[in-house]
């Protein structure tokens, strides 16, 4: 040997045996397990954080005990929860891949171990983080979530203590990209959620896809769009006897009645039918205003979703919409919001044919003049949005056709728009009464 090479490097004698080689590898499996079995449980405390259901949420905020209160007070800051959890597993992963990159680098200086051993070990490792440090761990830990999340919330607090810096410089970063990802996010119209629906595939049928239509085009709509209109709102007045109020609730049929003074514009509150069976044998004179229930006023751009959410929280089934200076404009009930989803819902008092149309062939549809224009679009199988380019304000098919003539048509005319002709069968003075609605032929759409 040369005097100036460097002396070869042997960390272990290859002479004093396996009790050499234990006594140099020991502390670090020893290490590596510990190592591990942190890892497990960071990976648990993870899952368990972020599998608990809203009621066990609850009962830790509510909760007096200690290991409950603490559970509490971790999740009100989630993400940063999370991010310190994720840091934590991270380095304790790390941790053990470099002792055992050192630990088999050693090994094949001092013994020249083949290529398969150092591959087994890299092997048996990977198992080992995979296995025992995050899948078993999370499996458990997510059918146990409670249990776990209590006697780990020790360890989570330190790795939210030690980890803060970062974990807050992440999830500051993961907001900017949140932001920017939203918005460059994907924007679809309700046209382009509308024409997804007609793509769906022929399994769908046709009552299937009109109710996923009804859902895409729900949160648009306005209590304007669904209200039952003023001149078609049974209610009755005050003043009424007992007697003369049972006669007109008998003709009605409706299980919740307005109750107006003097005018309609002055709703007094509403009238719960149930609310009168103990009293039904009571005279004349009977009070029955003391069985007023307030009534619910609403605007009438509210949103239907709105509407709907107002509907459970306040536990009614009627609201009244009214304008911008407080007269009655309209009616809405619950019956309504649904029924522009799963189409008319008829019970055992409703008729069997419709109310408001009737459909002479498979293209003509007479229709009542008040008729809503979102029905309308139903009926004849066409966008929602078909007529709002030229409706205006207007939310019936009467309102729609004076829009079209800008005037007040006469019985017999008639005029096309999208395809549609639009005959005045019936009208006065005041109003449009009746309408017929035929679709064309597209040769006749052509020539026109």
């Amino acid at each position: 040997m040369d005097p100036g090479d460097p002396l070869p490097r042997q960390v272990l004698p290859a002479t004093d045996g396996w009790g050499t080689y234990f006594d140099f590898y020991s502390p670090y499996v020893a290490l590596i397990l510990l190592l591990i079995v942190l890892a497990g449980l960071v990976s648990a405390s993870e899952a368990a954080f972020f599998s608990l259901s809203p009621d066990d949420r609850a009962q830790c905020r509510d909760s007096s005990r200690v290991d409950y209160q603490r559970i509490a007070t971790l999740l009100d800051r989630p993400k940063r929860l999370l991010a310190s959890l994720v840091i934590f597993n991270n380095l304790l992963n790390i941790a053990i891949v470099v002792i055992v990159t050192y630990l088999t680098w050693e090994l094949s200086q001092a013994s020249h171990a083949s290529g398969w051993v150092l591959s087994s070990i890299t092997l048996a490792t990977t198992v080992a983080i995979v296995l025992f440090g995050e899948i078993v761990p999370k499996v458990y830990a997510s059918q146990n979530n409670l249990a776990v999340a209590r006697r780990t919330a020790p360890l989570a607090q330190v790795g939210l203590l030690v980890f803060r810096p970062l974990a807050m410089l992440l999830v500051n970063l993961s907001n900017q990209v949140d932001k920017r990802i939203q918005r460059r996010g994907y924007k679809l119209s309700v046209e382009e959620l509308s024409q997804a629906v007609e793509l769906t595939g022929s399994d769908a049928t046709t009552e299937e896809k009109e109710i996923l239509k009804g859902i895409v085009n729900f949160s648009n709509l306005t209590a304007r769009q669904v209200m039952r209109a003023r001149l078609d709102i049974s209610a009755v007045d005050d003043d009424l006897t007992f007697s003369e109020l049972m006669d007109q609730i008998n003709a009605s049929g409706y299980s919740r009645v307005p109750v107006y003074h003097e005018s309609l514009d002055q709703i007094e509150g509403i009238l719960y039918i149930k609310d009168l069976l103990p009293h039904i044998h009571e005279q004349d004179s009977f009070q029955w205003q003391s069985l007023l229930r307030p009534a619910f006023f609403i605007p009438e751009n509210k949103k239907v979703d709105d509407l709907l959410q107002d509907f459970q929280k306040r536990r009614v089934h009627m609201a009244i919409v009214v304008d911008e200076y407080g007269g009655t404009r309209g009616l809405v009930t619950l019956e309504d919001i649904i029924e522009e989803i799963f189409g008319d819902i008829n019970d055992e008092f409703d008729d069997e044919t419709p109310v408001g149309y009737r459909r002479e062939d498979d293209r003509t549809v007479v229709f009542e003049g008040k008729f809503p224009l979102t029905d309308v679009c139903r009926i004849l199988n066409v966008d929602a949005t078909t007529f709002e380019s030229v409706q205006g304000d207007s939310e019936s098919l009467g309102g729609l056709l004076l829009e079209l003539f800008s005037r007040l048509p006469k019985p017999g005319d008639h005029t096309t728009y999208a395809g549609f002709t639009f005959y005045v069968i019936s009208a006065d003075d005041k109003r449009i009464n009746e309408v017929r609605v035929t679709k064309n032929d597209p040769v006749e759409q052509n020539q026109s």
